[in-house]
């Protein structure tokens, strides 16, 4: 049984319990022995309320039951007067405290406790920055861009679309991990290649194994698979049907090895797949592909074992052959495709490793016309090397994997220190906050200021600025929903052979957030002259600081960026 005072609040959870009271359902409440934190959330009553998020809407309410609703459920639109007490009256596990509810011309409007929400929240912010629940499952991420085909990739090689796909499958990788799911990433790649040393200037800690290392046992495990799936083609040669026996991948006979993936297609029934997959003639290179994609699922139990292949459009119908091939020599294990749209460079084109050149030279150039000679020493080589990985990774993964991204890359001043443009913004907010708690502990240190308190010690109905409110309603609180609805959607979705993740709203949340915080921090002066009276409201907005800098650290663990301590 949970604790009512003790569970932390949840968005979805409110939004339920007003449905529920709204409708007459006070029995559907949830309470102390109902919903827990992780429990899944009927999405019907969602939408009987709104929860506001503009500045505007939030000066007079934080939910709204638009007139439109209140006239499908009641005459008029009048509100019982009972209803009206239970959507008043309202609490349960994980719901927010309601400090009162009024009919307005725009619907039945609720306000929420701002002062409870506050000192609750603030007094344990840390249950806010992980996934309400943890998952299990094993999930192994296939990036087929880093596959030998027959090569391995080389960042020369290696296409803008495909290294969309490297850092989807990177942010995919760390957002699985905190929500409980063991990941592991496929191909495993020789260390120290020139691939790897690429991929480590983005941040990424790709798998590696020795350049010595060798799947041969495998390979020769898949291939003897195909040559014996009842989906292998039969050819007839010489006058007589050629077996199984004797096939060989090195030799020339390797052409020879067939298989009937239409036939897997409607034989296994997989929703979604190309109806147009045929034949296809089994090449060296697909079978390493198999066999890396064994070697990653060798220590997962297939009930829960999940396969997510992040590919380029172009590749996509590519990799449904290999899925269908995989499918052919024996797996069982859950496969999806998820597919990115394509990169467009609008008059060049660019390799990955040209594009991230191009994004270092113009991030320098930024930081020297805006601080001058400093920027020359090591520090500011690792500041710029942060900068460079936030721009590509904020620019490439903004945008609904699905949908198309164009880069600006001839435009002088694309990369910009200044103004709400992506990962550049974010970094430079994060690291506000870490030069305000530089200056609150060099003031600790001279005497100006006392320790901040424990939040049971304050008084928090001293934030009163509508950007406080607004930080937390829109940030703090829902931020441990939206890392768990990856796991969400991998575990709920329709089955079909696509999977459309949302996996670009961290992006876009901590752009938002940094907007916001940004607006906030420019009109607030936070750190007040060192005078007694004035300490409480101090400490209550360092203390509501201090969990929106560990917000922006836990959003960008999940994108490799380490936070900067000053710009």
């Amino acid at each position: 049984m949970e604790n009512i005072e003790e569970t932390p609040f949840r968005i979805t959870h409110t939004v339920q319990a007003l449905g529920s009271a709204l409708r007459g359902d006070p029995e559907n409440v949830p309470d102390a022995n109902g919903l827990g934190s992780g429990d899944r959330i009927s999405s019907e009553p969602e939408k009987l309320w709104f929860k506001e998020s503009s500045a505007k809407n939030l000066r007079n309410r934080d939910f709204l039951s638009p007139t439109t609703v209140l006239n499908t459920l009641y005459a008029d639109g009048q509100v019982p007067p009972a209803v009206m007490g239970r959507v008043q009256s309202l609490r349960g596990t994980g719901v927010l405290p309601v400090a009162g509810g009024e009919l307005m011309g725009e619907g039945l409007r609720v306000r929420v406790d701002r002062t409870a929400a506050f000192q609750k929240v603030l007094s344990g912010a840390s249950v806010y920055l992980k996934p309400p629940s943890q998952r299990q499952g094993c999930v192994v991420l296939n990036c087929p861009a880093l596959h030998p085909k027959p090569n391995l990739p080389s960042p020369d090689t290696l296409t803008l679309g495909q290294l969309r796909t490297v850092l989807l499958t990177d942010h995919l990788g760390a957002l699985l991990r905190r929500q409980g799911f063991t990941v592991s990433c496929c191909p495993v790649l020789p260390e120290e290649s020139d691939i790897i040393v690429f991929l480590r200037l983005l941040g990424i800690d790709w798998p590696t194994v020795p350049v010595s290392w060798t799947n041969d046992e495998r390979e020769e495990k898949m291939l003897e698979a195909l040559q014996n799936s009842p989906y292998r083609e039969k050819e007839e040669t010489d006058g007589g049907r050629r077996g199984s026996e004797g096939m060989n991948m090195d030799e020339d006979k390797e052409g020879m090895l067939r298989v009937n993936l239409k036939r897997v297609f409607q034989k296994e029934q997989l929703p979604g797949d190309d109806p147009s997959l045929g034949t296809c003639t089994v090449q060296r290179d697909s079978v390493s592909h198999l066999a890396q994609l064994d070697r990653a699922t060798a220590g997962c139990t297939v009930s829960t074992a999940t396969a997510v292949h992040v590919t380029s459009c172009q590749d996509e119908f590519r990799q449904q052959q290999i899925a269908m091939l995989w499918r052919a020599s024996g797996a069982t294990v859950t496969q999806r495709h998820l597919v990115c749209g394509p990169m467009k460079t609008p008059g060049t084109h660019l390799s990955a490793a040209q594009y991230l050149q191009l994004r270092r030279v113009q991030m320098k150039e930024a930081s020297e016309i805006k601080y001058g000679e400093q920027v020359e020493d090591q520090t500011w080589d690792d500041i710029i090397k942060v900068m460079t990985s936030a721009t590509v990774r904020f620019e490439m993964l903004s945008t609904v994997h699905t949908s198309p991204v164009t880069l600006d890359v001839l435009r002088e001043g694309s990369v910009s220190t200044k103004g709400p443009r992506g990962g550049v913004f974010v970094m430079y907010n994060c690291a506000r906050l870490h030069t305000l708690f530089d200056s609150y502990e060099r003031g600790v240190e001279k005497g100006l200021y006392p320790e901040i308190p424990e939040g049971s010690q304050l008084d928090f109905s001293a934030l009163k600025e509508e950007g406080e409110w607004l930080l937390l309603f829109n940030y703090l609180i829902p931020f441990s929903e939206l890392l768990d609805q990856t796991g969400q959607t991998l575990e709920c979705d329709g089955g079909g052979a696509r999977v459309n993740l949302k996996t670009e709203q961290i992006c876009k949340f901590l752009v938002s957030l940094s907007k916001d915080f940004s607006s906030y921090y420019n009109r607030v002066h936070v750190l007040g002259e060192p005078l007694p009276h004035l300490f409480n409201q101090m400490f209550c907005r360092l203390q509501l600081l201090r969990a929106l800098r560990e917000l922006y650290h836990s959003a960008l663990d999940t994108l490799h960026l380490p936070p900067i301590p000053q710009l």
